[in-house]
């Protein structure tokens, strides 16, 4: 039997995942490191503090932006 997945929404494209997921568990399945990302839930910022914390729901909308430093 398979485990009940989330159908959420990033940076505009559908996205299924793992119930229960976190924001975190998120970050990581797109292979990003988490201090080079700012993410947005549902229009609200989650802090980086909370990612680990913050459980996704279905249908959740999210913005995933990354950044890094240059010279």
């Amino acid at each position: 039997m398979s485990a009940p997945m989330l159908c959420i929404t990033v940076n505009d494209e559908p996205t299924s995942l793992p119930s229960p997921s976190t924001v975190a568990d998120l970050v990581a399945r797109l292979g990003l490191r988490p201090d080079q990302v700012a993410v947005e839930r549902n229009k609200v910022l989650v802090r980086r503090a909370e990612h680990a914390t913050t459980t996704l729901c279905d249908g959740d909308r999210l913005e995933v932006v990354t950044f890094f430093g240059g010279g």
